[in-house]
């Protein structure tokens, strides 16, 4: 067998682990933020149970929907797996990766914003309205930050792919480029937090109608469309964590093995930060969200600045 031909069968197996393992991020996450309250929380599988119980279920239809609405959890769900095929697997490049796929990573992550703004419209909810509002309002500002990390992340390989840009960083670069890293790490994680709905700018468990956002827009979502919705949250939430996993990652000389485990291990490490982070603060005032994303996007500006100053000699 080639080497090649191994790394896409790495890379199809990273595939098919990302979609069986991405709902295992949410308990993690909760398992967490239980332990921070001192209870016993849910189960560290319930996300599984959820979406097979809503499975087994019909969804319910309002008489002034159409067919956006039927379409649009599907859909979202449709863009999540798309982000996952252009995002390399460790230190191994995506095998569908080309040339500006960046830019198709941002306008999938906001197609399947518009899909979900949509059906929240189409339901002729004022609240359900509000949250499409606030969600429009908010990935605008997350989009710059993303924008500004996939930019610097050029100019310090002169890749314009997303799993070659990804995949260059070499142990030895983190002496010369690792400010620049870690302050594109920095904002992405901002943004991460922004893109899937967590503390501090939005809360997936809240139900209080002026503090709502993302949940507002799915509340006449029910059976399989909602288990769609769901599960497209676990896997974007598992895409945006595995970016920035391999973001930090250097392309280890001890082979995939040991990548493949600092690799999950890391995600791992990345799902647990979010429960603390759930756990210590609260959620911002909308006012002060604004606020957190143009921090976010002068950070990845300053690791632009940065690398302009000290150059990028950290990659291959």
């Amino acid at each position: 067998m080639s080497e090649n031909t191994l790394n896409i069968l790495l890379w199809c197996g990273n595939f098919i682990l990302a979609l069986i393992a991405s709902p295992l991020l949410i308990g993690i996450i909760n398992k967490v933020k239980a332990f921070f309250a001192g209870r016993k929380g849910p189960r560290l599988l319930q996300l599984y149970y959820d979406l097979a119980k809503l499975m087994k279920k019909s969804s319910v239809y309002s008489t002034s929907r159409g067919w956006i609405f039927q379409v649009a959890p599907w859909g979202a769900l449709a863009t999540a797996v798309l982000m996952l095929m252009i995002l390399p697997a460790a230190c191994l490049v995506s095998p569908v990766a080309f040339p500006g796929d960046m830019i198709l990573f941002v306008y999938l992550a906001g197609c399947g914003r518009m899909l979900t703004v949509l059906a929240a419209m189409e339901t002729a909810s004022a609240f359900e309205g509000m949250g499409a509002s606030r969600e429009c309002q908010f990935s605008m500002l997350a989009e710059g930050g993303i924008l500004t990390v996939l930019a610097a992340l050029v100019f310090l390989t002169g890749n314009f792919t997303l799993s070659g840009s990804l995949t260059t960083l070499t142990p030895a670069g983190w002496v010369s480029g690792g400010t620049a890293i870690l302050f594109l790490a920095v904002a992405f994680y901002i943004v991460m937090l922004c893109e899937n709905c967590r503390v501090p700018v939005d809360d997936p468990e809240t139900h209080l109608e002026l503090t709502m956002i993302h949940e507002a827009m799915i509340l006449d979502n029910s059976g399989p469309d909602l288990a769609a919705i769901h599960y497209g949250a676990a896997l974007k939430l598992w895409v945006f964590l595995s970016f920035l996993a391999t973001l930090l990652l250097p392309n280890l000389a001890a082979g995939a093995l040991w990548e493949f485990i600092a690799f999950y291990a890391l995600i791992l490490l990345l799902a647990v930060s979010i429960g603390v982070v759930e756990s210590i603060m609260a959620r911002f005032r909308f006012l002060k969200v604004p606020q957190l994303l143009a921090g976010a996007l002068a950070i990845g500006l300053l690791a632009i600045v940065l690398v302009a100053i000290f150059g990028g000699g950290w990659k291959k």
